[in-house]
């Protein structure tokens, strides 16, 4: 490794931008980020972006301004990691690098079901959120595919803001699987005041112009579908010769770096990362953020000689929004089973408020804040 270690970054989300302003301020060294737009998105806010609310988009020169790290707009095409580059979309020199942060996230699972690239929408992207928001302004049914937490915030926010459609959430298994029994019965009782209709343990077997077909033959009319079943991750890993999981997800040990190449930190949905007693993190933004201070304490740590501590986590909790002014906390274990009193209504939903503030505003612009509340290292 050179004296000056060159640091490429790749993804600009909630975990990317952390790891690369920390990066840059802790290490000296000369830190690239690559991203495939010029701004920020709060992706924990597109299902109010989907309902017409203002969502600001900070722009990245702004959240990088004065940290000395180099902004290139452009889209990752391959790793090259005999070389140790980074080859880009636009044509431009590739990026060399010493160190590599792959902190590239998730999108949603269009091509699960057949179809549903063709006819459903999304919501993990903006430019996803704003086209569900101009269908909206015509559709008179929206039938909401998954009933996971992203599932559940958009279904209880479209229900919300139009009270005059018909909103249905559609889910393959029982509804509220992840929450204890209190908190199964509130989110129900919250669905049923806000008039969703919900179909239980109905899978998806196609999506065409006229709305859902089941497995079981049924068929569920709609004029518009909002897919959040399922979250993928970039092939760029693989195809890199990165280990991966079954699920494309990059395997790195507990301190975030890959279990095939210790020059590669792995941080975000596109890593699975593993605890000091095996566990994985589970896809999203407060794990996400958790591994990234995990990382950064690792690679600050062996630039200076010293062995760092693993991944040190022990449970979770689902945050979940039910609309502006409801909401629901359940703790859970690291493997998703509840654990603990589930609290419900407004003070969640103020909860929910404040972690989006921090989270998408004052955590990405003071993130040595974030890394001593993670307390890594």
């Amino acid at each position: 490794m050179t004296t000056t270690p060159r640091i490429a970054v790749l993804g600009a989300g909630y975990t990317g931008v952390m790891a690369a302003k920390l990066l840059a301020k802790r290490t000296g060294a000369t830190v690239t980020v690559v991203n495939n737009r010029d701004r920020f998105v709060e992706r924990m806010r597109n299902h109010q972006l989907a309902t017409g609310q203002q969502v600001r988009h900070i722009p990245l020169h702004e959240l990088f301004k004065g940290t000395g790290i180099r902004l290139i707009v452009d889209r990752v095409t391959r790793i090259d990691t005999e070389g140790r580059q980074v080859e880009l979309a636009g044509g431009t020199e590739p990026v060399g690098y010493d160190l590599l942060v792959y902190a590239l996230g998730s999108h949603a699972d269009l091509d699960a079901v057949p179809g549903a690239a063709e006819h459903a929408v999304a919501v993990a992207v903006a430019e996803q959120a704003e086209r569900l928001r101009d269908q909206m302004r015509t559709a008179g049914t929206v039938a909401v595919v998954g009933a996971g937490p992203t599932g559940l915030e958009t279904a209880t926010e479209l229900a919300e803001t139009y009270p005059d459609r018909t909103v249905r959430l559609v889910t393959g298994g029982a509804l509220g699987e992840a929450l204890s029994e209190r908190g199964r019965e509130y989110l129900h009782r919250a669905l049923d005041r806000l008039g969703i209709q919900v179909s239980e343990h109905a899978s998806v077997a196609k999506v065409g112009a006229e709305g859902l077909l089941l497995e079981d033959g049924r068929q569920v009319a709609t004029d518009t579908v909002a897919w959040t079943a399922g979250f993928t991750v970039p092939e760029l890993a693989r195809k890199a010769g990165l280990a991966v999981d079954d699920h494309g997800r990059m395997l790195v040990d507990g301190t975030l770096r890959s279990q095939s190449h210790p020059e590669v930190y792995g941080i975000g949905d596109a890593a699975a990362a593993h605890t000091r007693d095996g566990q994985v993190l589970r896809m999203g933004c407060g794990p996400g953020g958790l591994a990234a201070a995990c990382a950064v304490h690792a690679i600050t740590g062996r630039l200076a000689g010293r062995t760092p501590e693993p991944l040190r986590a022990k449970a979770d909790a689902l945050c979940i929004s039910l609309g502006r002014w409801d909401g629901l906390l359940q703790p859970t274990d690291l493997d998703g089973n509840p654990r603990g009193k589930v609290r419900t209504g407004r003070p969640v939903a103020l909860l929910k408020r404040a972690v989006l503030h921090t989270t998408g505003s004052y955590n990405l612009r003071y993130p040595s804040l974030a890394l001593a509340a993670a307390r890594q290292g």
